[in-house]
């Protein structure tokens, strides 16, 4: 849909001055792929589209996506990115980041050149925003789903091999801050203009308060893989809830983090909440054996992925479905869609994205009263979803 059309909403989670802000009813017109104007009330006429349910909300925005629908990403093809890049926006995905699990550094740096040189020929789907490279340089102790024998300390040239390697692609590195010669690197990658998250870590609460002195900004999968909150030792967790400077990546579930936990986190931590799926190739596929990385992994009819004893090993989690699970919580809507939104879209230096406001790309889903997503705009244009 090209050119000038409307979309008339029972609400929409329109920008606001401090996040989303509902309006209900509301109104959204675009112009050429862009947001133009955005207004609560009714059309003047007959609006080109009309959603009677549900709300309007910008398109969903995915921090951490080793794979899915059967498409491991660190050594995909173009056809296994174009799966995967046309099949998210079925969940309301319009950006996301892919997530490259522990290595040896040289084929880290492999990897990311090879992305760096087919991402030009992705030209349908979700947005590609960088790479994520989760690892090596994380704790043995909370390695979680990653091969031991790769973790190492971020010695300097190590570093500077990803950073060269991944200029204008890397965007996030999972890093634990207690290895040695952490806080070094965390200064390096971002000074580089990389967002450095903690994670797969046993730090201290001041471990981490040091690791945000020297530039980091967030932290993987909150409780997931790292020391646990202790009344007298917070931990990375404490320090993630307390400290403003800190956002953290939440998988909602209801299996990595319990109901009331994920509240806690939202509640404590109030726009500093990012969700994420971690979601791995078993994602949107039948039960059977997959691959993270070099780990193969199992999905069973219920329940997460996870290597052969049992470790979890990321999720089949849908990012729409995450929305849907904090609002089942009692989170508030405007809220959680920012947690999925507005959050990741800065995390990531993409204040253009992750909001419905003038000026911005119209990447839009529409989600059902369930939450979820129905129908999905990239630049204004439907890539899923019948009229409705």
């Amino acid at each position: 849909m090209g050119g000038e059309f409307v979309i008339a909403a029972k609400r929409v989670v329109a920008d606001g001055p401090d996040g989303g802000r509902l309006l209900e009813p509301g109104l959204v017109r675009i112009v050429d792929g862009v947001v133009a104007e955005v207004r609560r009330g009714r059309p003047d006429g007959v609006p080109d589209v009309q959603l009677l349910a549900g709300f309007l909300a910008p398109g969903l925005i995915d921090l951490q996506v080793n794979g899915y629908f059967g498409v491991d990403l660190v050594d995909a093809d173009p056809g296994g990115w174009a799966r995967v890049a046309e099949g998210l926006p079925r969940t309301g995905v319009t950006a996301f980041v892919p997530t490259f699990i522990s290595a040896p550094v040289p084929v880290l740096v492999d990897a990311l050149r090879r992305t760096a040189d087919l991402l030009p020929r992705l030209r349908d789907g979700a947005r590609v925003l960088g790479v994520h490279v989760e690892g090596p340089f994380l704790s043995r102790r909370h390695k979680g789903a990653h091969n031991e024998a790769w973790l190492t300390d971020p010695d300097p040239k190590s570093v500077l091999a990803l950073v060269e390697a991944g200029r204008d692609l890397l965007s996030i590195v999972t890093l634990a801050p207690e290895r040695t010669g952490a806080l070094d690197a965390v200064r390096t990658l971002a000074e580089a203009g990389v967002l450095v998250s903690l994670g797969h870590s046993d730090a201290t609460a001041d471990q981490a308060r040091a690791a945000a002195d020297a530039g980091a900004r967030k932290v993987t999968h909150l409780f997931n893989a790292q020391r646990p909150l202790h009344h007298r030792e917070p931990g990375l967790a404490g320090q993630a809830l307390t400290d403003p400077r800190l956002a953290s990546g939440l998988i909602v579930d209801l299996h990595h983090v319990a109901g009331p936990v994920c509240r806690l986190a939202l509640a404590a931590a109030p726009g500093r909440i990012c969700l994420v799926t971690d979601a791995v190739s078993a994602a949107g596929m039948p039960p059977g054996e997959y691959v993270l990385g070099d780990r193969r992994v199992t999905m069973g009819e219920t329940g997460s992925p996870v290597l052969p004893d049992g470790t979890l090993a990321g999720s089949t989690l849908r990012l729409d479905e995450a929305v849907g699970n904090l609002v089942g919580l009692g989170v508030d809507p405007v809220a959680a869609v920012d947690a999925a939104t507005r959050v990741p879209a800065d995390l990531v230096g993409r204040g253009d994205l992750g909001r419905i406001a003038p000026g911005a790309p119209a990447d839009l889903v529409w989600l059902d009263d369930e939450l979820r997503a129905r129908k999905t705009w990239i630049g204004g244009t439907p890539v899923f979803g019948d009229a409705p």
